[in-house]
Formats: structure tokens, C-alpha cells, sequence
């Protein structure tokens, strides 16, 4: 993997980004702790000749976390895809998990996607609408497709945001593959009873930051965890979509509360 750092001073923390396959998406937001932590941010394995799973990313976390054997129980802090890592990371090594923050955290039941899809649908108008039927028409690649789909029903993830660029422009592309392979394997783990079951092995602290305006319902989503994670903490921002870091009325917000959170949890960690 490849592994950007940000900041030289302070606990460490890994920023796990979404997708699954978007590398480089979650840059704003370690970029946003680089005055308090040591961040890295890794770009999570990309599709190859092997198809991609769950248990694959998260031994690859893991040789992430071992990298640094002065401080083997980082913060993770993962955006959507990325919060669902690091819950799977904390059940297969506890004992290497630091605090874990999940903003914006992405689904673990049939009835919390149907729930994000009915949004997403009342929030279509006409011309979005128009524009997915003639990409499902066009014979044009599918990684593109994906692409130009994700672009076209983006805005309706978000409050009010403060575009930036997530790397200054050196990003790669969505990786489609990496995206399909991935989520397929949390699926089937989901449908097979594993997740979120296996959560209640999770003895790190867990604060879930969610975005009232997110069209993944923040409140169904901390239900289903919290009867496997009772210690979880919520904490839902008004006015704010599926990315608070780059949201005009919740940034500083976020970005105040992420650090004074993570900041109590190492102080309390011996």
C-alpha cells in the first residue's frame, strides 16, 4: 500500500478512506488532524489478479499497524467504507486497536440500505434522473460508468459543502474492481451472520460521527451497532452531508470535536 503522512508530532493516528476502492478520498480529513496527531493515510490494496476481501484489507492494515512498533494501538479514524474497516480490524486484533472514530459509517443490514436508497430517490429530480438513463444506455466502460454515475448523484450526499481537492489532484482513479470485489465479500459476511455480530468482541472506545443531512440513516446504523457495541458514542451534526470535513457549517465543529475525543481516549489509554 501506498502510505501518505501527515503531521510529525502527537499519538498516531490511520485515516482509512471510503469507497470501497476510493484512494485518496479521506486526504481533507487527515490533512484536517495533521496539527495534533501523526497521521497516515493509506491507500487501501487495489484490484488485482486475486480478488479482493474484507479479511485481505484488514491484514493489510495490520502490517500497517506493526510498522511502527513504538506505537502498536493507533486511532483509526475511517470515513464510510473505511469506518466498516476499522470495525473489522478491532474484532481481528483487539489487542493493536487504539480509539476508533467512524464518520459518515456505511451499512450492516438489508433495512438501513433501503433506507439510504429511499433517500437518495426522494432527493433525485428529473435531470439526474435523465442523466443515470443514458449512462446505463451508453456503451461506455464500466469503471467510467461508475465514475460518471458517482459524480452525477454526489450532490446529493451533501449539506453545503467547501469543495477541495482530496489530493491536490495526484489521486487515482476509482477503482471499480477493487470497489465490487470488496463490498461483495461484506455482503456475503453480513448475509452469513459475521457482521455485525462479531462487533461485540470490541472492547476499544468507538465515537460514530454522522451528518443529519447523510442519506445513510446515522440513527438505524448506531442501532444496529449499539446492540453489539454498547459503549459506543453518537454524535449526529445538523446541517451536515456524508462528509463533515468538508462541510461550510459543520467543519470546525467536527474537526474540534474529533480531536478533543481522540486526545481524552490516548490520555486514558495506559
Amino acid at each position: 500500500m501506498r502510505v501518505r503522512r501527515h503531521g510529525a508530532s502527537g499519538a498516531r493516528v490511520i485515516v482509512l478512506h471510503g469507497g470501497p476502492g476510493a484512494a485518496g478520498s479521506a486526504g481533507p480529513l487527515a490533512r484536517g488532524l495533521a496539527d495534533s496527531f501523526r497521521v497516515e493515510e493509506p491507500w487501501q490494496r487495489g484490484s488485482g489478479a486475486v480478488p479482493l476481501s474484507v479479511a485481505r484489507h484488514v491484514a493489510d492494515l495490520h502490517d500497517l499497524v506493526r510498522s511502527d512498533p513504538a506505537e502498536r494501538r493507533p486511532g483509526l479514524v475511517g470515513e464510510s467504507w473505511g469506518a466498516m474497516l476499522a470495525l473489522a480490524y478491532a474484532v481481528a486484533h483487539p489487542e493493536e486497536t487504539g480509539p476508533i472514530v467512524l464518520v459518515g459509517c456505511g451499512t450492516f443490514d438489508p433495512a438501513a440500505r433501503a433506507r439510504l436508497q429511499r433517500t437518495l430517490d426522494e432527493r433525485m429530480d428529473e435531470r439526474i434522473r435523465e442523466r443515470l438513463r443514458r449512462l446505463e444506455a451508453e456503451g461506455i466502460d464500466p469503471a467510467e460508468r461508475l465514475r460518471l454515475r458517482y459524480e452525477a448523484i454526489h450532490p446529493l450526499y451533501d449539506y453545503d459543502p467547501v469543495f477541495e481537492e482530496p489530493g491536490g489532484g495526484e489521486d487515482p482513479p476509482f477503482d471499480e474492481a477493487a470497489h465490487a470485489e470488496t463490498w461483495d465479500d461484506m455482503l456475503r459476511l453480513q448475509a452469513d451472520g459475521t457482521y455485525p455480530a462479531a462487533f461485540r468482541a470490541i472492547t476499544a472506545p468507538v465515537l460514530m460521527i454522522h451528518g443529519a443531512h447523510d442519506p445513510h440513516p446515522g440513527s438505524m446504523i448506531r442501532d444496529g451497532l449499539s446492540r453489539w457495541i454498547p459503549h459506543l458514542e453518537y454524535e449526529e451534526l445538523p446541517r451536515c452531508g456524508h462528509r463533515p470535513w468538508a462541510e461550510r457549517f459543520a467543519r470546525e465543529r467536527f474537526f474540534a470535536r474529533l480531536r478533543a475525543w481522540l486526545r481524552d481516549r490516548f490520555a486514558e489509554t495506559p
